[in-house]
């Protein structure tokens, strides 16, 4: 969600549960400038919220002029002072993985992880007890980068890839239409294409690549399940939600350049799913 209409679209979201206080609108609005500022960003988007028990996580992105290059993630217990990720790397990820339940809400915490290890072979082989330790600032940066990859979206046509292969946003972009709005093929993950790759030169026949270069959504599997898609304010707003991490919310108003998301959850993804439908 663009921080500079943080007031408006955060009332786009509100039928999801989303709200902030009055307190936290006024201490983003300050402090998102500072940081902007600061780290020298193009834009900077409120990502959202992850519930801890004893503090939630507020994390907000910075991006460059490329949309999807070198996007930063920092976090803030407070809305005001903000503490920079490092970047989630595969090990990382793999890491911290083991972890399950909620989190904390004390960066500095550390979960620990105990796994049996076979040694040797035959009836030589003897089980050890292995035990890991996972900083919970390092599972954060896990889980947020997970779900970018997972399920950040945006219109079909909202950003250009230029010949450099810059993203871009596309200036002239003026909204999906109302029936437009309604089909998961008009939305794309915003994460570099992994099933675009692997269609044939027929199927690609069609598509505009300055516009199609990312994975749409309708083949996110399982197929037709992973989004709720529901009209809201008669056909004046779109919203869509995400089944598989459950308080992701993205929405957009028809016809216009409004669009955003907001993730406001507890870090933990909904593997039950498949057995929901």
């Amino acid at each position: 969600m663009d921080s500079e209409d943080l007031i408006q679209y955060v009332d786009f979201v509100a039928s999801s549960g989303v709200v902030l206080s009055s307190e936290q609108k006024a201490a983003l609005q300050t402090s998102l400038v500072i940081m902007k500022n600061h780290y020298k960003f193009h834009r900077v988007y409120l990502w959202g919220k992850i519930l801890g028990i004893k503090d939630d996580y507020f994390i907000a992105q910075g991006v460059s002029r490329d949309e999807m290059a070198e996007r930063k993630t920092l976090y803030s217990l407070d809305c005001v002072q903000w503490n920079l990720l490092p970047p989630a790397t595969k090990a990382m990820r793999d890491h911290t993985s083991v972890v399950k339940g909620r989190f904390t809400g004390d960066p500095s915490y550390e979960y620990e992880h105990t796994e049996i290890r076979k040694i040797g072979e035959g009836e030589d082989a003897t089980e050890e007890e292995h035990t890991i330790q996972v900083k919970e600032e390092d599972r954060l940066t896990s889980v947020i980068a997970t779900i970018d990859e997972e399920v950040a979206i945006a219109p079909r046509g909202a950003f250009v890839k230029t010949p450099h292969g810059e993203v871009i946003r596309n200036r002239s972009f003026e909204g999906l239409s109302v029936s437009e709005a309604g089909k998961l093929n008009s939305y794309f993950h915003l994460r570099e294409p992994l099933k675009l790759k692997e269609k044939t030169l027929l199927e690609k026949a069609d598509l505009d690549p300055s516009i199609d270069f990312l994975d749409s959504i309708e083949e996110d599997i399982p197929r037709g399940g992973s989004w709720s898609v529901q009209f809201e304010r008669g056909s004046g707003l779109v919203a869509l939600r995400s089944l598989v991490w459950l308080g992701y919310t993205f929405f957009h108003v028809p016809g216009t350049l409004k669009f955003g998301s907001m993730y406001i959850g507890n870090g933990e993804k909904n593997n039950d799913l498949p057995f929901m439908l």
